[in-house]
């Protein structure tokens, strides 16, 4: 998992995860996968969770506004592969 001492490039591996609380941010080449839950209390670990948010979700938007981007991405190709088990 990287952190924010490695630094989080959007969009730049497919090896990136940042943890907020509960909530796993993923980094992709064509995508950035947020799942899982955060509680942002009225306290020092909501705000500092609320904070990380805002810097990872800040990068974010700074780096989608600097490319040039399609209209919508094509759905990911799906293949089949043999089952190994058989």
């Amino acid at each position: 998992m990287s952190d924010k001492k490695q630094g989080f490039v959007p969009y730049a591996n497919e090896a990136d995860v940042v943890a907020v609380g509960k909530l796993m941010i993923e980094n992709r080449l064509d995508r950035i996968t947020i799942s899982g839950d955060v509680d942002l209390t009225a306290d020092k670990a909501g705000l500092a969770h609320a904070r990380k948010l805002q810097a990872l979700l800040g990068g974010i938007v700074a780096t989608l506004e600097g490319m040039s981007l399609p209209a919508e991405l094509p759905p990911p190709a799906v293949g089949e592969v043999d089952n190994p088990f058989n």
